[in-house]
């Protein structure tokens, strides 16, 4: 437990109907006297946990009110950060909340550090740190199906799987340690036996894990598309399509789009990072051919590609040029106005230069085709439907990290055991597996490591 109490603004500076600054720590309850009365000017300082008080914040120098408030008094250990916790449910007005903040301070508090009380939270043990970091995925979440994901760790499913392989390995440790210790114990062929399927168990296990860590991390931090083609085939009008918005201007002048236009969308719970880009083209207009280069740098950094192609001009060679610049990236093919004649020939010619490929069409004109261009998307993003409410997901690239790393140990004995190598070396690679995956929960951890974590949090969370 800490010594020192904690405060900080955990509501979004700006107007709103409500603001909240809340405060942490042992002396939150004093703290808090000095600055609020109660309506009814009541010794609200002895009502129960978990109370809702109404009144006002005032000035101890002038007794000049600041602001009429509700506060919530949480006693310890029944709270966020296990500490007492207060806070002020103010006006949502950037002057109320700085005033309230800068009264604590005064009496008594500490400016929070960012993620400090989420911190306390995890050094107290309220949660774990797998669920700690789970918090910040919940606050980032760009679709629902991100958010399952979150809640899903901060339930602390990912912490249980991890909780059950450790016992298990602690369980196959202390057969190894006690045939070391004495000889009478001494594992024998069919004991080894054993303890290899056992540790083989728990290897595939952790490779079950391992699976679902690339859709994880989609959909922790979505992944980033760009829209390319020639000018004029509707990259534009397919992001405004996608986005349900106007957010790029179309013309039937090409060459319009000369800036790169980024949006985040939500397609099937996948967020979509989107790009449109200038047409790919040679040009003599300095501006556009500014656009142009960025668009082939976008390009190469590209997760995924929507390569869009005006099927009543056909697989033209500007077309083919920018084909051979993608064609071992990852994405679709849009055929883009087939309310217009079309080429029975078109899709082999594109199939022949891009094997692999799916081809979709479009009417961005007649807005034909888009469930099925989104149906195409989530299936190749994520190879198959999934869901994401009930399926574990490796999300952070710490933890697939940390299990690939326990993994190599456990493969380790494995080969150690077939190869007949000494059962007390044996015992160095899953006593090491086992504190690698304390690293997920916290169990077994740096204090710096701890300290980087929650630096990436917002103040007051």
């Amino acid at each position: 437990m800490y010594n020192d109490t904690i405060a900080a603004i955990s509501t979004s500076l700006g107007e709103a109907g409500i603001g909240i600054v809340r405060l942490s720590g042992n002396s939150a309850v004093n703290i808090a006297s000095k600055i609020f009365k109660s309506k009814k000017d009541k010794d609200w300082t002895k009502f129960k946990s978990h109370s809702l008080i109404y009144g006002y914040i005032y000035d101890p120098e002038n007794d000049n009110i600041i602001d009429e408030i509700l506060l919530g008094m949480m006693l310890a250990p029944n709270t966020y950060t296990k500490e007492d916790v207060i806070e002020f449910n103010c006006h949502g007005g950037i002057l109320p909340l700085r005033k309230i903040l800068e009264l604590l301070l005064k009496y008594g508090a500490r400016m929070a550090e960012p993620g400090e009380f989420t911190k306390r939270a995890f050094l107290n043990g309220r949660i774990d740190l797998a669920q700690a970091e789970s918090i910040i995925d919940v606050i980032r979440s760009k679709t629902g199906s991100g958010l399952d994901v979150a809640l899903n760790q901060l339930e602390g499913k990912l912490s249980g799987e991890v909780k059950k392989l450790q016992k298990n390995l602690l369980d196959i440790l202390a057969s190894i340690e006690i045939s070391i210790d004495f000889s009478e114990n001494e594992l024998g062929e069919d004991n080894l036996d054993e303890v290899c399927e056992c540790i083989k168990n728990n290897s595939y296990k952790i490779n079950n894990l391992l699976e679902n860590a690339a859709k994880g991390k989609i959909y922790r931090e979505g992944i980033q598309t760009v829209i390319v083609g020639k000018p004029n085939v509707g990259k534009s009008s397919l992001l405004n399509s996608l986005l349900k918005d106007k957010r790029a201007i179309v013309t039937e002048i090409p060459g319009t789009t000369r800036d790169i236009i980024e949006e985040v969308l939500n397609i099937k719970g996948i967020p979509i990072r989107l790009i449109d880009t200038a047409g790919l083209r040679n040009t003599d207009d300095i501006v556009e051919r500014l656009g142009v280069e960025r668009s082939r740098e976008l390009v190469e950094s590209a997760e995924f590609i929507l390569f869009v192609i005006d099927v009543n001009e056909g697989f033209v060679e500007e077309d083919k040029a920018i084909a051979e610049i993608i064609k071992n990236k990852n994405g679709i093919i849009i055929l883009n106005k087939i309310d217009l004649k079309k080429s029975n020939k078109l899709e082999k010619e594109i199939k022949d230069l891009m094997p692999g490929w799916t081809c979709v069409e479009i009417s961005l004109l007649e807005k034909k085709g888009l469930n099925n261009l989104e149906d195409k998307i989530e299936d190749i993003i994520l190879g198959e439907r999934v869901d994401s409410i009930n399926s574990l997901f490796i999300s952070n690239i710490r933890h697939k990290d940390i299990l690939e790393k326990a993994n190599k140990h456990l493969l380790d004995v494995i080969d150690g055991i077939e190869n007949h190598v000494p059962v007390d070396l044996l015992a160095i690679d899953v006593r090491e597996a086992w504190q690698i995956l304390g690293e997920i929960t916290g169990e077994s951890v740096s204090e710096d490591l701890i300290d980087n974590i929650f630096k990436n949090f917002c103040v007051g969370k």
